[in-house]
């Protein structure tokens, strides 16, 4: 008994030293962001670290999204390995090593959902100065509640005391202001920061106004001019999981394929599927859904999505496109429209898409790139690799 009493008082020794060391490192890096939202964390967290670095500010990004990723002070990128998944102890770690390079500011990205691990992540581990909360969205609904408020409240975790808080969300701002009050923190919606859409075309992926507004405010924040902070931003390689279009000419047809698997929440999802097809009226319209067996909750929620865009043909692939289809056509989807294919060589998931074309098509993946076999992310390199490579460069993606 007195072993097990003194080994547990040396544990909580030892827990108490690591504590104090881990909040000596966070205090040693001046400015810190703390990048949370439904969508587009990762790209906002880029884009921040870009314009601090085009603005001479030692910085280091930490993104949780597509693929863990460290971005170096220097720009380059470090893949961050993970034996046992995914723990929100890794942002300590993350700060040890920052803390080594002396930097005067870190970028990280909240990679909790759970409204309790989201509080902790930045009460002790983060601390931010600056948080930015992209939007709120109908996610992770398991996880943080059945309504779009209470997703907001459990986003509201990462406000911090005493800072700051940039944010794009328009309907659920008065939540957001309310918890930001609370914690005596200003909170600003930078809806008023002209990007003109040259702005938007010197990008090499296709980005969104309101990250490149919001990464904007923050560089402003901390003293980065405007254009200093927007070039910068241009010039950095963008998200694995950035939206991208990839054109491919093939036996006289031309395949226009969009990786939208980043956007794997219904109301994301919609508004990109919308925003490519609005204009299209000749063009045949292909979704590929890509399904995961521990996120069916997930392809059932894009497949009622789907009763909201317009489109010719949904392919299911990944690990469970038997049930997706069972669902997809309890709940209305026309049979004609489905074709399940599941996790076949990528080159037929192509041969389908060609088949189905008649002289142009487009064609969107969505859903879960990752899984077992990442067979999304199979999908995008499949399609991206039948692009000429004298013609890579040109094309936005």
């Amino acid at each position: 008994m007195t072993i097990l009493i003194i080994a547990t008082l040396l544990l909580i020794l030892h827990w108490s030293l690591e504590y104090r060391r881990h909040s000596r490192n966070v205090a040693s890096i001046p400015i810190r962001v703390h990048v949370n939202g439904t969508r587009g964390k990762s790209s906002v967290t880029r884009l921040i670290a870009a314009g601090f670095r085009a603005g001479g500010l030692k910085t280091i990004a930490k993104i949780t999204g597509t693929l863990p990723r460290m971005v170096l002070q220097d720009g380059r990128e470090a893949a961050i390995i993970r034996l046992q998944g995914a723990n929100i102890i890794e942002q300590k770690y993350i700060f040890r090593h920052a803390a080594k390079e002396k930097p005067d500011a870190i970028v990280i990205e909240c990679m909790a959902v759970n409204p309790v691990f989201q509080w902790i992540t930045e009460r002790k581990f983060v601390k931010s100065t600056i948080s930015v909360i992209t939007n709120s969205r109908p996610d992770h609904l398991d996880l943080m509640g059945s309504t779009v408020q209470s997703v907001t409240m459990c986003l509201a975790n990462t406000i911090p005391v005493g800072g700051i808080c940039f944010t794009s969300e328009v309907a659920q701002y008065h939540l957001l202001k309310k918890a930001a009050d609370a914690r005596n923190c200003k909170i600003s919606r930078p809806d008023y920061i002209e990007v003109s859409p040259e702005d938007m075309l010197k990008f090499r992926h296709i980005e969104h106004v309101e990250n490149v507004q919001l990464a904007l405010a923050v560089c402003a924040e901390a003293g980065v001019p405007r254009d200093v902070a927007l070039a910068g931003m241009q010039a950095a390689n963008p998200d694995p999981g950035a939206l991208r279009k990839y054109v491919i000419k093939d036996r006289g047809k031309e395949i226009h394929f969009y990786n939208v698997f980043a956007a794997n929440d219904p109301e994301s999802t919609v508004y990109i599927i919308n925003m490519v097809t609005a204009e299209l009226t000749q063009a045949t319209k292909i979704v590929i859904l890509n399904s995961r067996a521990d996120r069916l909750f997930r392809s059932q929620q894009l497949v009622d999505a789907m009763a909201k865009v317009n489109y010719d043909y949904l392919l299911l692939t990944g690990e469970i496109p038997d049930k997706v289809e069972a669902y997809a056509l309890s709940h209305g989807v026309k049979k004609e429209k489905l074709i399940a294919l599941g996790q076949p060589l990528t080159d037929k998931v192509y041969k389908q898409v060609w088949d189905l074309t008649d002289k142009e098509a487009h064609v969107l993946g969505i859903g879960n790139i990752a899984g077992e076999i990442k067979y999304g992310a199979q999908i995008v390199a499949h399609f991206k690799h039948k692009i000429p490579k004298a013609k890579k460069g040109a094309d936005r993606g």
